[in-house]
């Protein structure tokens, strides 16, 4: 915490609280943490500080010229009276500041055995912590708390006061020891190429009308890459045989932690060369560029956690040299007076503090990439990283192993999907200066947010809702959306939702110093300077979309596009006929009722004899089942239906009376196969109304006919509706090949293939 200044300033600042006066003396703004709103209104009040007040460099301006107001006065013109009772409340916590600054000025925070992480989380326990922005349970509060960012003070608002100079980044500046400036200093640095670079008027205006011009080109590990950009200048590079720790220039201490954290992959990998494997040398190239990204063929048994690192090690990297530009500013700005028109010289910032957004579909994979922060912060260091609320953080987020029945038997991919804590609705902020990450930090005080799309979707609000916020999406500069196939089963709407609010001018200043945001960010250019890397397991065309609409980096894009040789019909191990049954339909908005008209009319009618009992119907989207039940029950027909909203009475019920005969039809969806994948025996014959989102869900299905074997092999069937708009399902499951030759063909295929064991 900075030096005190004279109390004689604060004459001339009566219309303030202490504390604001304090901090306006110190770095000349409010600082939104201890942003005070009173109640009652009153009339704007500009304060004048003498010629002689020091509190900032760039707002001294002579009497002679009253008329113009600097943005130091400005933002003290949106200051507002407090009570009497709250000057006296912040009489008392000046004084209980003061006694903890002078507890943190006498003691060492880096020493090695001093046990202050366990000291906040008992603090934060005692203290009954509670923040609506990092609190999931209760996003609004029990009494309807204000919206993330929402400066008011009450009990349960996560203060940590204790700690809270080590993570702000105006009350720090940069340690000279550290070597932090160094790699600053480097003209070769993508970060500084990236956020240094300048877009002028006419480039913004012609991104709209600009065609979007690709170059194709195949790597070593990731295959078929296609890099794009609405940009004029577009630039592609071949990845090098070996790379150098110090030419990607890492921040500090990643260039030795990173060999330690990441040697798991390294040692199982004969390929690997240095510290990374070859798919993380890719990876990261392409994201130490700046470039988006877009990879479809993450997998939680193969490559996920090997990813995982990847993508937290660029977040913390960006992280880390941008809070040094700014503590380097800061330092800086101390040691020097400054003219007014110096000031561009320090924009090194956005409109608001959060840089990095990371989207997480689980609690469990949350709680992993925060163990990735702190290790990758902390490598084999004697001297332990601060973690404010770890053990919070950890009883929140962790999970029970004795929790999950010991006797369930699931496929392996389902394991390792929903492992550890699953809840899906959650939101955290990270702030991460030096040697300290704050966990459950404020979200207008955080540097990295990892949230669900639920979680956010919660905050951000809806059209015409009075508490909604989404100022902090304002200036992210990295988003990182893992696992996203995994949003298609959940409710892609809310990632959709997200991205509309991504970028946008925020409604409220939110204490931040004009002259220190960088001019891009000013003009609304942010959008343009943000890097998106998108992770999934498939390639659909909802993902797909996402990327090319809503990605707009200068930088360009970067989507690998692999086609898939063998489809997942070679997994079937049951002797079974194929027949893919296509129908046709005038342009995509008109599929869905096509596709249902064709059902009704072309494919029921083949199944409405009781000879063709047992059929089970398995409809990817809910929006389509809904329309199929009711369809069925205004026919009467004698069918069953499981869905993921089926009480687990309703689903034993339906699984018996399908199983024993008593249901001819049972309609299954595909969001229930994805969280329970639950074995449905007494199928003959198999009807997809859609082909499955996930390939090798065609296969599974296909390989429950097995479960019940009473000699009725001859009799079975499977019949798959598709369209030339399933290009990417269909080549998923048959093959490229054999696609391409169904999609060529104008009139209705009718193709039968034998599943060989």
């Amino acid at each position: 915490m900075g030096k005190r200044r004279s109390r004689s300033q604060s004459q001339l600042l009566s219309t303030l609280t202490k504390k604001q006066k304090k901090h306006l003396r110190d770095f000349g703004e409010e600082h939104p943490f201890y942003d005070r709103v009173s109640r009652k209104e009153a009339k704007p009040q500009i304060c004048q500080l003498s010629e002689s007040s020091d509190s900032s460099n760039s707002e001294n301006e002579s009497d002679n010229e009253p008329e113009q107001v600097s943005g130091y006065h400005k933002l003290l013109a949106t200051l507002t009276h407090a009570s009497e009772e709250e000057e006296e409340e912040d009489d008392e916590e000046e004084e209980e500041d003061e006694e903890e600054d002078d507890v943190v000025d006498d003691a060492d925070v880096n020493d090695e055995d001093d046990g202050s992480d366990v000291s906040v989380e008992e603090e934060t326990e005692s203290t009954e912590i509670q923040e609506d922005v990092a609190v999931s349970g209760n996003p609004e509060g029990k009494d309807g708390g204000e919206p993330p960012g929402a400066s008011q003070k009450s009990p349960e608002e996560f203060t940590d006061g204790k700690h809270e100079a080590l993570f702000s980044l105006e009350t720090n500046f940069l340690e000279e020891q550290s070597g932090d400036s160094c790699s600053l200093k480097a003209s070769q640095d993508p970060f500084l190429q990236h956020v240094n670079k300048e877009l002028k008027e006419k480039e913004v205006q012609a991104v709209a009308t600009n065609p979007k011009t690709t170059h194709q080109l195949k790597w070593p590990i990731l295959g078929q890459l296609v890099f794009s950009s609405k940009f004029q200048k577009l630039e592609t590079f071949k990845p090098p045989k070996d790379i150098d720790l110090q030419s990607l220039h890492l921040q500090k201490p990643l260039e030795s932690t990173w060999t330690k954290t990441n040697s798991q992959f390294l040692s199982g990998s004969p390929k690997s060369s240095g510290s990374f494997t070859p798919l993380q040398k890719e990876l990261f190239l392409i994201m130490n560029s700046y470039r988006d990204l877009f990879y479809p063929e993450r997998t939680a048994l193969k490559n996920g956690e090997e990813i995982r690192h990847v993508y937290c090690l660029h977040a913390i990297n960006h992280v880390l040299k941008a809070n040094a530009q700014v503590l380097g500013n800061n330092s800086r700005r101390r040691s020097q007076k400054l003219g007014v028109g110096d000031d561009d010289d320090f924009r090194d910032q956005g409109l608001t503090r959060p840089k990095v957004l990371i989207v997480v579909p689980f609690r469990e994979a949350a709680l992993r990439v925060v163990q990735l922060f702190i290790s990758l912060l902390e490598g084999d260091s004697k001297k332990k990283i601060i973690v404010s609320n770890k053990k919070r953080f950890q009883g929140e987020y962790g999970s029970d192993p004795e929790e999950r029945p010991p006797n369930l038997k699931r496929p392996e991919d389902y394991d390792a999907v929903f492992v550890g804590n699953i809840d899906d609705h959650f939101r955290i902020g990270v702030a991460i200066l030096q040697r300290s990450i704050r966990l459950y930090a404020p979200f207008y005080s955080s540097d990295i947010l990892i949230a669900s799309p639920l979680g956010l979707r919660t905050i951000i609000g809806g059209e015409g809702e009075k508490k909604r916020d989404f100022d902090f999406l304002s200036s992210i500069e990295l988003l990182i959306i893992d696992q996203a196939d995994i949003y298609l089963m959940q409710n892609w709407e809310h990632v959709l939702h997200l991205m509309n609010h991504m970028n946008l001018l925020p409604l409220d200043s939110h204490g931040v110093d004009f002259s220190r945001v960088r001019m891009w960010s000013l003009n609304n250019w942010s959008k343009y300077y943000r890097q998106t890397l998108l992770f999934g397991a498939l390639q659909d065309a909802q993902v797909n979309s996402l990327f090319s609409q809503h990605c707009s980096n200068l930088q360009g894009q970067v989507a690998v596009r692999n086609v898939p040789m063998t489809g997942s019909i070679s997994h079937v191990l049951v002797q079974l006929p194929h027949v893919f049954q296509r129908m046709e339909t005038e342009n995509l908005s008109s599929v869905i009722d096509a596709r249902f008209n064709f059902f009704i009319n072309k494919i029921l009618p083949q199944y409405r004899d009781a000879v063709m009992s047992h059929t089970l119907i398995y409809v990817p989207s809910y929006f389509d089942f809904v329309r199929l039940r009711n369809y069925f029950k205004k026919e009467e027909l004698n069918f069953t239906h499981i869905c993921e909203y089926t009480q687990k009475s309703g689903v034993s019920r339906a699984r018996h009376f399908f199983l024993q005969g008593e249901k001819q039809f049972l309609l299954l969806t595909e969001r229930f196969h994805f969280y329970k994948r639950y074995t449905i025996k007494g199928i003959r014959n198999l009807i997809f109304y859609e082909l499955p989102t996930y390939p090798h869900f065609y296969s599974e299905i296909c390989n429950m006919l097995q479960a019940t074997n009473r000699g009725e092999e001859a009799t079975w069937t499977c019949t798959v509706v598709y369209c030339k708009y399933d290009a990417q399902r269909l080549a998923a499951v048959v093959g490229v090949e054999r696609a391409a030759q169904m999609l060529q063909s104008q009139k209705n295929v009718h193709l039968f293939i034998t599943g060989e064991k």
